[in-house]
């Protein structure tokens, strides 16, 4: 795959100390090429992180009890939004989960949306993006669920409510919880490859009108797949660290 310039300019800058430290973690880490150990996907993530990292500093700037502006309404709104819809699907004190939900979502959907930027491509076409996004909501919730139960109570809900069923229940319930990382990878890797697979096709048949009303619709689906991320994610903190679990 041909390198992006950002790529082309993190691995002449950065590609020394990276393969240093490479080097001291086990074979299946090192690079295939030392030269260029950074891939689009990494370092085009690497810029999202920073730009958020901007986002979040500019926000902050701008926080004004007396007289908030846009952009302070706009933080407040998805603030509001994910802790309302916390509490719809978990209960009271879920507000502590707001932080992660609302960085992930929007760590999520920038990662969507760089692509449509001429000379970038969004990482979640790369499918470990999105692994790693399901694996840090996995072991995020898995987490809280173990802190929230105990260790014993958490591992003992796998059996169900039913004890001489649960040789049967058991790994029914532990393959169909490690099948939701593949359910939430698939998801957004399939949806964000196939816009940009449509929105190429199309710039490339038809440059000129018809494309645009596929770029509104990538757009649409990079909200939409975002969105359904964390509301899956919000369903799974459900189930482990409800009231009523």
């Amino acid at each position: 795959m041909e390198q992006l310039w950002i790529t082309a300019v993190m691995n002449r800058i950065f590609a020394g100390p990276v393969n240093a430290v490479l080097q001291t973690l086990p074979p299946a880490f090192h690079p295939a090429n030392p030269k260029a150990p950074f891939t689009n996907a990494v370092s085009v993530e690497i810029l999202v992180v920073i730009i958020l990292l901007l986002i979040f500093l500019w926000v902050r700037s701008r926080l004004f009890v007396e007289k908030p502006g846009g952009t302070q309404h706009l933080a407040e709104t998805l603030h509001e939004f994910i802790t309302n819809q916390s509490e719809e699907i978990i209960g009271h004190h879920s507000e502590r989960f707001t932080p992660f939900l609302a960085s992930l979502f929007l760590f999520i959907l920038l990662m969507n949306l760089i692509g449509l930027i001429p000379g970038f491509e969004s990482p979640t076409v790369s499918p470990t993006v999105p692994l790693g996004c399901a694996l840090v909501a996995f072991f995020y919730y898995n987490l809280h669920g173990i802190r929230k139960q105990g260790p014993v109570k958490f591992v003992a809900h796998f059996a169900g409510p039913v004890w001489w069923m649960a040789w049967i229940i058991f790994p029914i319930e532990v393959i169909s919880t490690l099948a939701r990382v593949m359910s939430l990878t698939i998801r957004l890797y399939a949806n964000i490859f196939a816009g940009d697979m449509v929105t190429l096709a199309f710039f490339t048949l038809i440059p000129i009108g018809i494309p645009v009303i596929f770029l509104g619709l990538h757009v649409f689906v990079s909200f939409l797949q975002a969105y359904i991320f964390i509301l899956l994610t919000t369903i799974y903190l459900s189930g482990v660290v409800a009231e009523d679990h």
